[in-house]
């Protein structure tokens, strides 16, 4: 078996020499990363959770028509002044120009991916007695599919949208009174109306769009709102859902619509997401400052009690840089060895809170997200806060005058 270099072996034997500190301070970064681990994964999960509650059932960019404005008919001039009241023009559902072409220039914007066209617009559907109003959206269920997955969310029957068949939230269907394969009648404010099956019912966890979305076919859609080959909206699926905001941005300047990203939409969700970011990022600084402090101080102990030694390897000719590396080897096996503890110790605290907090259908309350990019961190994390923190030790031990040290150790 080979032998370990000459830095490694006095490393490792200092380490087994002085085991009461050794322990001490393993104990100290095992804890940290564990605290570390846990409350981000915890912290992580919640954010996957509430952005997969709130944004899963909505696009993360929306591009339609802008709003029509009413335009006066004489406009001031030098001279004169003039008295007016402008109100709203009343609106009306129209189509994207060329939007298949839109569509295509939407699918090659950086972090974009997928692109669903729909036409969207207002109704009631009617049941016997039953009159509820509807929001009737009409969409390419395999694009529409990549940007809300409604297969995953359905309650009965299945997301087939072919023909006069219709998707409906659960919510809705139980205030008309429907089931898969019953029929109900759809009016548009065109004055156009028809009579639809029931193909699926589906639930979101939303109670606006449970208790008025009716998915049902672009064409079929088309045709309600007397918009043949036409599409009102485009919904977009970007990467990363915090990109949204740049995604929209990117749009506006490529094409007159308007367009509008749920960052935008919803402000105060954002600063709620914003604000568990920042809680985690400040307790992963004050662990990661603890962890560092345990470390220099143990190694500038270690330091002191090995001086003697220490003077007596410089005055045998040991250079200065080798001692440098055994201290800095000692931080980044403390800080290695007390990732793996520590990691496996979050873990385990995670997984049990995660099982014991539960709601009464068994789901867990507080959802965590472990993954291996986590755990990949925290090592990085703490094998780089032991090199660093051994730097001020290993540089005093590496200064030591040998003559002085082997005097006074």
């Amino acid at each position: 078996m080979a032998a370990l270099p000459f830095e490694w072996f006095v490393a490792l034997r200092y380490l087994r020499e002085e085991r009461a500190q050794t322990g001490l301070i393993l104990a100290a970064v095992s804890v940290g990363v564990s605290v570390v681990v846990f409350l981000s994964a915890l912290i992580s999960g919640l954010q996957a959770s509430l952005i997969d509650k709130t944004l899963g059932s909505q696009p993360h960019v929306t591009v339609r028509v802008p709003e029509e404005r009413a335009r006066p008919l004489v406009e001031p001039s030098e001279g004169r002044a003039i008295a007016r009241a402008v109100q709203k023009a009343p609106q009306r559902l129209r189509s994207i120009d060329q939007w298949p072409a839109v569509m295509h220039d939407l699918e090659r914007v950086p972090g974009v991916v997928a692109v669903s066209p729909s036409v969207t617009g207002a109704g009631f559907a009617e049941r016997g007695l039953a009159k509820r109003p509807v929001v009737v959206r009409g969409v390419d269920p395999e694009r529409f599919g990549a940007i809300i997955d409604v297969q995953r969310r359905l309650r009965a029957g299945r997301f087939e949208l072919a023909g006069a068949t219709v998707v409906l939230g659960s919510a809705l269907a139980a205030d008309l009174g429907v089931s898969v394969g019953e029929k109900l009648r759809v009016v548009t404010p065109e004055g156009v109306d028809d009579t639809v099956t029931v193909g699926g019912i589906f639930e979101v966890g939303n109670k606006g769009v449970d208790s008025t979305w009716m998915l049902t076919s672009l064409r079929q859609a088309q045709s309600l709102y007397a918009l043949p080959g036409g599409a009102t909206t485009l919904d977009l699926k970007v990467r990363d859902v915090f990109d949204a905001e740049r995604v929209a941005t990117d749009v506006r300047g490529s094409h007159p619509l308007l367009v509008e990203s749920w960052m935008s939409l919803n402000a105060e969700l954002l600063a709620g997401l914003s604000a568990q970011s920042s809680s985690k990022l400040l307790i992963q600084f004050f662990v990661v400052l603890a962890v560092a402090l345990g470390i220099a101080s143990v190694l500038i102990v270690s330091v002191v009690q090995k001086s003697r030694e220490i003077g007596i390897l410089r005055a045998v000719g040991t250079p200065a840089r080798r001692v440098l590396r055994i201290f800095l080897i000692q931080g980044g096996l403390l800080g290695l060895a007390g990732s793996v503890v520590g990691s496996a110790l979050g873990a385990a605290f995670a997984l049990s809170f995660a099982r014991l907090a539960v709601d009464p259908g068994g789901a867990p309350r507080f959802p965590i997200s472990l993954t291996a990019v986590l755990f990949l961190g925290a090592t990085l994390m703490a094998t780089g806060v032991g090199l660093l923190s051994a730097v001020l030790p290993a540089r005093r031990a590496a200064k030591m005058d040998p003559a002085t040290a082997i005097r006074h150790g």
